[in-house]
């Protein structure tokens, strides 16, 4: 089995894909992905993602170039915009100002074409029907700026991509663990890795390290996030173990970024430890702007309805996971129902349901029942009542005198059967990684020297997500880098070979 390339790419999620193919748009002739998981857990943290796009558009022209629209869908549907004003003023605004501006101009200005340039690939994209969107006086509404997926989601694109590696002539390397660098202390050589079981040692003119953040490993969690997010669970890829970030660290790569903070969501409490690829993302919940969320003492600890989930809901699981024995419950009733995301239908589950709020403070497992009748009296006291609620739209339906308030979509916890489910803490990614030039994807040192040979993509590039994440930004960050990454990658090993 040949060992020499032009081009390793470490991982095999959306990233590590878009790397290689650009590698190979480069001109880059021998490329081989190595992927931890088996083939059939392969796909990194993708394969569990909802699918959904956060890109840069300013018209249904824009939209067009992306995906297949019928006149009757154009004609029926407000698809809204997300103008480059618009991406940039929720990426700024998320991040508490704090995003690389470099990486930030370039990840929302290169948005659009990156889309197009994976719908070159294969990757087929469908209007976000079902969960960004809602029909308002007859005509299909789309809200919080993502009108568009993946279709089949994450587990799609994943698929989509792999086509298109494997008509490209790509070699995977499946159950095949990247340990260390392979560096002279002036170039980047390859790397060692674990095959099977047996140790090996791959070369090449060019590496790409796309293999992940930390998420999946207890133990840096612990050291980097903080004491008790150990105890979360993880939302995708059980392979995420952070060795790609170790591995450059080790060489003196220049870590960067929000080291200490994350994307973590709410997911049901009785999920299992890791990602489940049948289930995907179901195991979320993120239909809370609706309805309460409860504590074990009883009481709410967060503005539900602060904005659309969307821009909430990557920072509302760290504070679930703050929570009295690491849960919330979600409180609804029936009036909004039919509202909730398709995730609260599934099979695996944990959910209550009762005729009455004292039946149902009784249901709360590990919930002070009294505390919770208190909490839900006085929420219900101090809902506004002039207010029309409107949920494709942040109504200013609010709460006034207590805390913490309800700034949207509050309405009084009234009317029966109400429906309860069970929450705790889902990782998904770390925001911390290593510091590279922004338009070309190498690695630089801790003097900032560019690291010959070395390059990096998706979850490792840091400095992008700072305390909070504007939802379907991930999957469009890691093909906008990748992309990048491979491209400065295949075009390097090109020009080596012809010194050669």
């Amino acid at each position: 089995m040949e060992t020499t390339y032009d081009v390793i790419v470490v991982g095999k999620g959306n990233a590590a894909l878009c790397a290689a193919l650009a590698a190979r748009d480069a001109g880059a002739a021998r490329i081989v992905i190595l992927e931890a998981a088996p083939e059939d857990a392969s796909g990194g943290n993708s394969r569990f993602a909802g699918g959904v796009m956060r890109f840069a558009f300013d018209s249904v022209e824009d939209l067009k170039q992306v995906t297949e629209l019928t006149e009757k869908e154009i004609e029926e549907s407000d698809f809204g915009t997300n103008t480059t004003d618009e991406f940039f003023d929720d990426l700024f605004r998320l991040t508490q100002y704090r995003t690389d501006p470099d990486l930030s101009e370039i990840l929302v200005r290169r948005s659009l074409e990156t889309m197009v340039w994976l719908r070159g690939k294969g990757v087929r994209f469908v209007p976000n029907f079902g969960r960004q969107s809602a029909l308002v006086e007859g005509k299909r509404k789309f809200f919080g700026r993502l009108p568009i997926e993946v279709s089949g989601g994450g587990a799609g694109l994943v698929a989509f991509l792999d086509a298109a590696a494997a008509k490209a002539g790509i070699e995977v390397r499946y159950e095949t663990r990247a340990v260390s660098l392979l560096y002279d202390g002036e170039r980047v050589q390859g790397v060692r890795a674990q095959q099977k079981g047996k140790a090996i040692e791959l070369r090449a003119a060019s590496v790409v390290l796309a293999a992940g953040g930390f998420e999946a490993n207890p133990e840096m969690r612990t050291r980097y996030l903080g004491p008790g997010w150990e105890l979360a669970k993880v939302r995708g890829s059980r392979f995420n173990q952070g060795e790609g970030l170790e591995m450059a660290l080790d060489i003196g790569a220049a870590p960067y970024g929000n080291w200490s903070g994350c994307h973590a969501t709410g997911w049901d409490r009785n999920a299992p430890e890791f990602g489940d690829v049948n289930v995907g993302d179901k195991f979320q919940k993120h239909s809370y702007i609706f309805g309460l969320l409860i504590n074990a003492e009883g009481k709410r600890f967060v503005d539900e309805g602060l904005d659309f989930h969307s821009f909430t809901y990557a920072k509302y699981g760290g504070e679930v996971l703050k929570q009295t024995g690491q849960f919330a419950w979600q409180v609804f009733d029936s009036k909004v129902l039919k509202l909730l995301r398709s995730e609260y239908r599934i099979k695996f589950v944990t959910k209550v349901t009762a005729n009455t709020i004292e039946e149902l403070a009784t249901r709360l497992e590990g919930v002070n029942p009294d505390a919770f009748i208190r909490t839900v009296k006085d929420y219900n006291a101090a809902v506004r009542a002039d207010v029309k609620f409107e949920h494709t739209v942040k109504d200013g339906k609010c709460t006034d005198g207590i805390e913490p308030p309800k700034s949207n979509w509050a309405q009084a916890l009234d009317a029966p059967p109400y429906e309860a489910y069970q929450t705790t803490c889902g990782i998904t990614f770390t925001f911390g990684g290593l510091r590279t030039v922004p338009d070309a994807g190498q690695v630089v040192d801790v003097n900032l020297n560019p690291i010959p040979g070395l390059y990096c993509a998706g979850e490792m590039v840091g400095g992008i997500f700072y305390f909070n994440y504007p939802s379907g930004t991930g999957l469009v960050s890691g093909t906008v880098f990748g992309r990048i990454a491979g491209a400065s990658a295949g075009r390097a090993a090109v020009e080596l070979a012809q010194k050669a």
